[in-house]
């Protein structure tokens, strides 16, 4: 099977032949071949490794791998989904490497991680990985390898305090935190030598080449899809947003240097192209790049285009997509309450929604698929009946259109206002209730389950005494009853489920990731933060 994977590939780039001394590396995606080689940041990284003379790479998937070296210097991993963190210990096993850091001595390869789940909050994960890379791959990639050629040769804790004076580089083993008491809040994060920052910065790229597919192939999850980043980060900044707040600030592909030469360079080895970001629709130029996907030249184009800002759907754009093999368009419109709109900063009306579906409708399109939230901070049971009347006056003004409703419990994310906030246990009634009252109504309704919703908060907020939970969840097999039962074994040992997931914090306290400065200061998140409670009128520490 190996050898068929990656023969079915078609390169978009030229491997280096390493030099006999290269720097032997393993980059795994902790998941199936299928899903990893669909992910562009993966791919790109992939990509820069394979590029470089002074780097021998391989790859490694949970269910199949290029030839691994013998004996690795360096093995990363891409990390796009909190609960892939079980493969990676299962990968680290497979590998005969102690999944802890503190286990590990000069005979190990240096184990480092990077991508969205670690960049928003690693500490969960920090005792299972020497080095963090935090923040975008085209800043931090050539420094990292640079100062590790610096210490190659020497022991361990050499090598982790030399990279830890690169900005962007973190050495979680370099830092100590201490605690209130065993189940209590952080109290200090600090370092343990003054060789290295109090805190960690992460690092931007502020260029306008943005990334697209270095590979193609018929066995990704998105069969031959050719992906171009066309913004990243997201403009509108709504309070709860991790895609927003996480990759500030929003950039933009230059259309001329970088878009359409991506654009023709993928378009000529298929004919499957998916523009990726936050907010495509608001590239200052996406009219234009409309324009020219619209050239007879592109007729067996199918195009693909992530989630697009609701008043941003227009007609043109709905016929460009149904020309070119789309049925679909997906919008996040949160709740059909403006009430709660306006808390989390969703600068949208419901005629705007009302107005997207009936142009998706009048441009060809067959379905619009909208994203909805419940327990959004300040959310009353009528909120949630505002998003049923919504969705009815939707299919009421675009008969015959396809509706989906999709529905997520509201999660809080690192590094965003509304991180001190809890998940509302009513969420999940919630969700119930939009089930009975939509379905009778011919609306597809696909909620996202709420207790996996609880997890994931759990790990966004997590602090590294969730690693020995991690290990027990593994252990007792990965389930939701997986985390309940850990949790009763190391009562007293570390805080309750509570006090991560559904507690309110109150913002003098030490976040777990308060050492790692994102991209907006603490501070500045307290004033957005400020602005949705004068809407809420509803103070941070209260239950």
């Amino acid at each position: 099977m190996t050898a068929s994977v990656f023969a079915a590939e078609r390169l978009l780039f030229t491997p280096a032949t390493s030099d006999t001394d290269a720097i032997e590396t393993i980059f795994a995606f902790p998941n199936e071949y299928t899903v990893g080689i669909t992910s562009l940041g993966y791919q790109v990284v992939w990509a820069t490794l394979a590029m470089r003379q002074d780097v021998a790479v391989s790859r490694l998937f949970t269910d199949t791998h290029e030839q691994l070296p013998r004996s690795p210097e360096l093995i990363g991993f891409s990390c796009s989904w909190e609960l892939d963190y079980v493969n990676i210990l299962h990968l680290l096993e497979s590998l005969q490497i102690p999944t802890r850091t503190a286990n590990r001595d000069d005979s190990h390869p240096l184990v480092f991680g990077g991508g969205t789940v670690l960049s928003a909050n690693p500490e969960p994960f920090a005792d299972f990985f020497d080095i963090i890379l935090l923040g975008d791959g085209e800043n931090l990639l050539g420094s990292f390898l640079d100062a590790y050629k610096q210490v190659r040769n020497a022991d361990r804790k050499t090598k982790l305090i030399h990279l830890a004076q690169v900005p962007g580089v973190y050495v979680p083993s370099l830092y100590e935190v201490t605690y209130a008491d065993a189940t209590g809040e952080v109290q200090a994060i600090q370092p343990v030598t003054n060789q290295i920052p109090s805190h960690v910065d992460k690092q931007t790229y502020r260029g306008n080449t943005l990334s697209a597919s270095t590979v193609v192939t018929e066995k990704a999850a998105w069969e031959n899809i050719y992906m171009v980043e066309v913004v990243r980060s997201c403009p509108e900044m709504c309070r709860f947003c991790l895609a927003s707040y996480l990759t500030l600030p929003f950039r933009t592909a230059s259309l001329e240097s970088s878009l359409i030469p991506a654009i023709e360079r993928g378009l000529s080895v298929t004919n499957r192209l998916g523009l990726l970001g936050a907010s495509v629709t608001q590239h200052p130029e996406f009219t234009t790049l409309l324009d020219y996907l619209s050239k007879p030249q592109y007729d067996n184009v199918r195009l693909s285009i992530a989630s697009v800002r609701t008043n941003t759907v227009t007609k043109q754009l709905a016929e460009t997509l149904a020309k070119r093999d789309t049925r679909s368009l997906t919008i996040a419109v949160e709740s059909g309450s403006p009430r709660l709109r306006q808390i989390i900063n969703k600068k949208l009306n419901n005629d705007e929604i009302i107005q997207a579906a009936i142009n998706a409708k009048a441009g060809g399109l067959s379905s619009l698929k909208l994203y909805g939230m419940v327990g959004i901070p300040g959310e009353e049971l009528e909120d949630v009946e505002q998003t049923v009347a919504m969705m009815k006056s939707i299919k009421k003004a675009a008969p015959g259109l396809r509706l989906t409703l999709g529905c997520s419990t509201f999660v809080p994310k690192a590094h965003t206002p509304f991180q001190w906030f809890g998940v509302n246990p009513q969420a999940q009634k919630r969700l119930q209730l939009l089930q009975k009252q939509l379905k009778p109504q011919g609306i597809d309704f696909r909620p996202e389950s709420y207790n996996w919703s609880v997890i994931q908060a759990l790990l966004s907020r997590g602090d590294r005494r969730l690693s020995h939970l991690l290990e027990l969840t593994r252990h007792y097999g990965d389930t939701l009853g997986s985390y309940r039962r850990a949790f009763k074994q190391l009562q007293g040992q570390i805080p309750e489920m509570e006090f991560y997931v559904s507690n309110n914090w109150s913002k003098e306290q030490v976040l777990p990731w308060e050492h790692l400065q994102i991209a907006l200061p603490k501070s500045t998140l307290i004033k957005h933060l400020a602005t949705a409670e004068a809407e809420l009128s509803l103070l941070p520490n209260a239950s």
